[in-house]
């Protein structure tokens, strides 16, 4: 990805994978290396930092002769990720109208344009 990920968009993002169920650290790093490059050691201050901050709560749980950290969503968590998500659909839709993104969805899609000139 060619843009640059600030700490507001990885807080918004890890909330989001939280809020579907309970996590550990190493599965949030996980899920999060499947769609986007980040690295462990970016993600952990990102925990630490959401739930200083009251977004997220902790606790342990044995996991083969150990305990493992799980990641829970707060109620004040839960009212972060809804003010990031009407944050977000308010971002992206002055992205797609400066830049005519939002117009690449109908693309093709006019009722008015004939196959043909579809096509060229």
């Amino acid at each position: 990805m060619g843009f640059a990920i600030s700490a507001a968009l990885l807080d918004y993002c890890v909330l989001g994978l939280v809020s579907r169920e309970d996590e550990y650290g190493y599965s949030v790093t996980q899920k999060m290396q499947e769609v986007m490059e980040i690295s462990e050691s970016t993600l952990y201050p990102v925990l630490r930092r959401l739930k200083k901050a009251g977004l997220l709560e902790t606790y342990d749980r044995p996991f083969q002769g150990r305990n493992r950290r799980y990641y829970r969503m707060t109620e004040a968590g839960r009212e972060q990720l809804e003010a990031y998500h009407e944050d977000w659909r308010e971002f992206r839709s002055i992205v797609e109208t400066l830049t005519g993104a939002g117009d690449l969805a109908g693309q093709g899609s006019d009722p008015g344009v004939g196959k043909e000139e579809e096509q060229r």
